[in-house]
């Protein structure tokens, strides 16, 4: 886990992380910081040990660590999060140590995250676990949310 703890440690993610605490200050919804990030990475790892899934955990936890990067760069430009977080993440991996074949892997997965038609499986993974790492049954915000009723997590569930 040794590239994994030099993402924890880059300062392009440290920067990035601390804009997109301040720009999600004020936000009553769930927020993108390091605990949603690593709750993610955990939630992948699980889901992959638990099916039989061979995913290196280094790739696991740096896609998760990475997928949500680009959200302050996302608010401030009005661009897909998924795209920006990308873009950041190259970057970032290359610093890290990551290979090639690695960095197309997880930039691939993070930049389309969003995108119910991409068939990769760390991608689909990914996104299972970012759903499923929301409490909403516990958010104060609830009500709120533009999610739909059948998307909130009304209990924790795998």
């Amino acid at each position: 886990m040794n590239r994994v703890n030099r993402i924890l440690e880059n300062k392009t993610f440290k920067s990035t992380l601390d804009a997109l605490a301040k720009a999600e200050k004020d936000r009553i919804f769930c927020k993108h910081n390091i605990d949603h990030l690593l709750d993610v990475a955990r939630i992948m790892y699980i889901f992959s040990l638990e099916n039989n899934i061979s995913l290196d955990k280094e790739i696991i936890y740096a896609t998760a660590l990475l997928h949500d990067i680009g959200r302050e760069r996302a608010y401030r430009l009005h661009t897909d999060h998924a795209v920006e977080s990308g873009k950041i993440a190259n970057e970032i991996l290359a610093e890290c140590g990551f290979s090639f074949d690695e960095i197309e892997k997880i930039t691939s997965a993070v930049s389309h995250h969003n995108d119910k038609e991409n068939a990769d499986e760390l991608c689909k993974i990914l996104r299972f676990a970012d759903k499923k790492s929301r409490n909403c049954f516990m958010c104060s915000a609830y009500s709120e949310c533009n999610w739909s009723e059948d998307k909130k997590n009304r209990g924790i569930k795998l």
